[in-house]
């Protein structure tokens, strides 16, 4: 029996400020409020998009010295606890609207305290909205999305990898029993608890014995080019992403196929960004498999839960091929 997610609700913890989609929210929660602030003090309507062009005009230069601020402080704050880090925050923001409403105006003292108002409003609104949206997207939905994810593991491919060991143990055993550990290294990853993250080298290492077990069966049948020396092994990734895409490969690249079939995996890095790409044939004509989509779409959500909108996913057929292509920032595990 599958172990039960858990119900534990990940602590509190302060959004990645230099994540994208943090950012934009952010931006977009503070106009919002500011639009709203407006439409509630102004009564005539044709009135209210000056009103608010001014108070963006105030919004914006304390708007974007916090983000700057809070981006290269990110890391820092990360490692406070949550209403230590949260009470910095707001300081941040108290302080910078301070400085920017007298540098800007120098003589408005008397708006100060309303201007200080405000921004304390916006900032613990904004940090509450985030706190909400961190809950929502918690391990513990992740971990459930991740499990169902594992129960997906074709089931006749446990069968199939025990048929072929059997068909070695009498004229090959030190092969034999290599190939049972690397199934039972593979099903130890696949039934482990719900992690938020694991290394790419440890990935990469899940892929190759999982490629081994395909060797044994598919034989000559499946070549595997790996091109995998610029993979930066540091960087962190949720668990169980690269292998069900090679799965995939085989199943729908090589198993229908009568002649060699060519697969090529190719992971790197390119600035901040680490890159993975698998690619296996295309058959023309064969029936859609509902069983891919799915994997795939599981993929794209979980990477969407662990890193928002810094994360794509695409896939597309070119020149007879089907290629898997996924971006994520590079995270270097500590």
């Amino acid at each position: 029996m599958m172990a039960r997610p858990s119900q534990n609700v990940q602590p509190d913890a302060l959004p990645d400020f230099r994540n994208l989609g943090v950012i934009a929210r952010i931006v977009i929660g503070a106009h919002l409020l500011a639009l709203g602030a407006v439409m509630y003090a102004e009564p005539a309507w044709n009135a209210m998009p000056e009103r608010y062009v001014r108070a963006a005009a105030l919004l914006e230069p304390v708007l974007l010295a916090s983000l700057a601020v809070l981006y290269f402080a990110s890391d820092s704050l990360a490692r406070l606890p949550y209403w230590v880090g949260c009470a910095l925050v707001l300081l941040l923001v108290l302080g910078l609207a301070w400085s920017t409403h007298l540098y800007f105006d120098p003589g408005a003292f008397a708006t100060t305290p309303r201007t200080l108002m405000l921004a304390a409003i916006v900032a613990v609104v904004l940090l509450g909205y985030l706190r909400l949206n961190t809950r929502a997207y918690s391990p513990a939905l992740a971990e459930a999305r991740l499990q169902a994810l594992q129960a997906r593991i074709r089931p006749h491919f446990l069968f199939n990898s025990l048929n072929a060991v059997l068909s070695l143990m009498r004229r090959d055993p030190a092969r034999a029993e290599r190939t049972l550990e690397d199934l039972a290294d593979l099903f130890r990853e696949l039934m482990a608890e719900g992690r938020r993250f694991v290394r790419l080298a440890d990935e990469i290492s899940l892929l190759e014995r999982y490629a081994a077990i395909e060797q044994l069966r598919l034989g000559d049948r499946m070549r595997i080019a790996w091109e995998i020396d610029e993979a930066p092994s540091d960087a962190l990734l949720p668990p169980m992403v690269l292998q069900p895409l090679l799965e995939n490969a085989v199943h729908h690249g090589v198993e229908p196929a009568t002649q060699v079939s060519d697969i090529m995996v190719r992971i790197g890095r390119r600035g901040d960004r680490v890159q993975a790409r698998i690619e296996n044939p295309y058959h023309e004509g064969a029936p859609a498999q509902k069983g891919n989509r799915m994997a795939l779409e599981n993929i794209r959500e979980r990477l969407r839960l662990y890193f928002d909108a810094e994360a794509t996913l695409v896939s597309r057929i070119e020149n007879g091929r089907y290629r898997v292509d996924i971006e994520i920032p590079y995270r270097a595990a500590s």
